[in-house]
């Protein structure tokens, strides 16, 4: 039997130590204990760029004409973008758009549709 903590996402029992954090293999959340207590991580608010809030797989409108880097494609305004992913990094939004496919996008270039 396992003495170690739930996973404070998921409560899935099948947590496992790697070095200093504990991970749940099931949701893949990564997490660190001090002094026997769990430590939630705070999770990041990704808003667009109106304020509203995103989660994953929302549909979000590009507001911008945006260029693709090393390529002569453009992302036009009015695209519609259906089922977004959140990410952390520069680039916070993961999607597939029609005729260009699967691309990084800033939210502050997108309002939730």
């Amino acid at each position: 039997m396992s003495t170690l903590p739930a996973c404070p996402k998921c409560q899935s029992v099948y947590t496992y130590e790697d070095g200093t954090q504990l991970v749940c293999p099931e949701c893949g959340h990564e997490w660190s204990v001090s002094s026997g207590e769990a430590v939630v991580e705070e999770a990041r608010v990704i808003k667009d760029a109106v304020g509203n809030v995103l989660q994953d797989g929302d549909s979000v409108t590009v507001i911008k004409d945006l260029k693709i880097k090393g390529s002569s494609l453009v992302v036009k305004v009015g695209t519609k973008v259906k089922n977004i992913r959140l990410t952390d990094g520069d680039h916070d939004i993961d999607c597939k758009i029609d005729g260009i496919g699967a691309m990084g996008l800033k939210s502050e270039f997108v309002k939730k549709a």
